[in-house]
């Protein structure tokens, strides 16, 4: 056997917070892949495999619809044992197995209990971690979304020492920068240069390490920058805490919920994205993103949406007979009011 059928298959994991950019980025590591079998394993929260389908239509040459894994029967870091090992061993299993491993995780994941299956006896000699990378959605960042009023929490403790003061927003984002090896600053555009100066600023205050922190636009990161890190993040572990490692790897999302909403045709993009605003808005969304179809337009229009902020692009040619109806997967923190965001998004926008 040959030295190089003996090395193991680098691995990079893209984690990020829900809506950050991770799938645009891994079009970007695609587009210039010049080649290379790169496989990518796909995470969702929710029953819908939106991103999965994204890089699926995406035109790029070279990618393989069957080089492209779509999981969505829980958070990778809940399903190690029933999902995700069996997805590698079959990976490097093939008669051409890839050079290379992408894996975007779900929004919400926690990178950790990920980063611990790759110590598995399957895995362990066939695969190695090299980098974490993590997306960061510095707008979000800028108007405070992750961030606790640390003066109101000090006087609610001080009132009540009892009361659980855990932000499940701030603690998975907290764990995704705690576990990487770069951290991709993105959407750095929609910022001035002192917003981002403040941004970047906290989020090396957030991170338990000195890491570094490049700055991008629309995921545009040369993979040469990305791939080859060379970390070998799971002999590692101990430099990356998690708010969850007394958990022993059992981690529930029980603080988020999602639901798919069909959408009938659309009379135009722009009524379409100002609806999906108001909903968000009213209803406190952190994340929507689907497909729908616009009268008189052949393509599929994609959209994609942080709270209220949306991108949206015409990807994909729609058959001719085909159902012109479409999909939005809606997340948010418990307690969404389902029936009110479904009424409002079951009529076409006015």
């Amino acid at each position: 056997m040959s030295a190089a059928s003996l090395s193991r298959v680098p691995v990079t994991i893209i984690t990020g917070f829900l809506g950050a950019g991770k799938t645009t980025l891994l079009r970007h590591i695609l587009h210039k892949a010049q080649g290379h079998r790169i496989a990518v394993v796909v995470n969702e929260f929710g029953s819908l495999g939106i991103d999965g389908e994204i890089l699926r239509g995406c035109g790029i040459e070279g990618c393989r619809d069957d080089d492209i894994v779509e999981l969505t029967n829980g958070c990778l870091c809940c399903t190690v044992a029933d999902d995700f090992l069996p997805t590698m061993e079959a990976l490097l299993d093939r008669a051409d197995p890839p050079e290379h491993v992408v894996i975007e995780t779900s929004g919400l994941a926690l990178p950790k209990p990920l980063l611990k299956a790759f110590g598995w006896p399957t895995v362990r000699n066939r695969m190695t971690v090299d980098g974490v990378i993590t997306v960061v959605d510095a707008p979000a960042i800028a108007t405070g979304r992750f961030a606790d009023d640390p003066d109101a929490v000090a006087q609610q403790r001080a009132a009540d020492p009892s009361l659980d003061h855990d932000n499940p927003l701030a603690e998975v984002f907290e764990d995704q920068l705690n576990a990487a090896d770069l951290i991709v600053l993105n959407k750095t555009d929609l910022l001035s240069a002192e917003e981002l100066a403040q941004v970047e600023a906290e989020v090396r205050r957030l991170s338990p390490r000195p890491i570094k922190i490049i700055r991008a636009t629309e995921g545009k990161v040369d993979p040469a920058v990305l791939l080859g890190l060379g970390a070998a993040a799971e002999a590692d572990l101990d430099a990356r805490p998690s708010h969850h490692d007394a958990e022993d790897g059992e981690h529930e999302h029980d603080d988020f919920e999602s639901f798919v909403v069909p959408v009938p045709e659309q009379a135009s993009v722009e009524a379409f994205l100002t609806q999906l605003q108001d909903v968000a808005s009213t209803f406190d969304v952190l994340r929507m993103k689907g497909f729908a179809s616009v009268q008189g337009k052949p393509m599929r229009l994609a959209v994609q949406g942080v709270g209220t902020r949306f991108r949206h692009e015409f990807d994909q040619p729609l058959p001719a007979g085909a159902d012109r109806s479409g999909r939005i997967v809606v997340i948010g923190q418990k307690g969404l009011n389902e029936a009110g965001i479904r009424a409002a998004l079951s009529h076409g926008a006015a």
